[in-house]
């Protein structure tokens, strides 16, 4: 979706029981934001096609309508850099949703270079839950996400 007009059609055929947790989300090339059901892959989300951001996200229906009440950068399909959060708030200011500042959970992905593992990091811990190795501070996951 690109529009507040597009969010409003797609948000009123939502039901109270899946407007009550998060959606799947990804920010394709094209950055259009699309939407999916939280149990959905990214990947499937996005097509299988590149994407600038994915994640999930959860909206409010506040007093001047609809915002966003929370974002991640949450998506083990594409595993996106933090640095990702430029793309998907342009997306969601496309819609015209009040949003945060930025995402209010990120998760820090890496790849190994010793065993090709994906990695969440916790805690600034940059070290392989795999192999041990050592995980560098630049972001080097999937060809597939920005």
């Amino acid at each position: 979706m690109r529009t507040a007009a597009e969010f409003g059609e797609w948000v009123a055929a939502q039901s109270v029981a899946e407007l009550a947790e998060p959606f799947t989300f990804v920010v394709g090339e094209d950055r259009a934001l699309r939407l999916a059901p939280r149990r959905s892959e990214h990947v499937a989300c996005a097509g299988g096609g590149r994407v600038l951001g994915a994640g999930e996200i959860a909206f409010v229906r506040e007093e001047r309508g609809w915002a966003v009440s929370e974002v991640s950068n949450q998506s083990t399909g594409y595993c996106p850099d933090i640095a990702s959060w430029s793309e998907v708030a342009r997306a969601i200011d496309r819609t015209g949703l009040v949003r945060p500042r930025g995402f209010t959970h990120e998760v820090v992905f890496r790849r190994c270079p010793g065993c090709q593992e994906h990695n969440i990091v916790r805690e600034d811990d940059f070290v392989c839950v795999f192999c041990g190795g050592d995980l560098p501070e630049a972001w080097n996951v999937d060809s597939l996400a920005a």
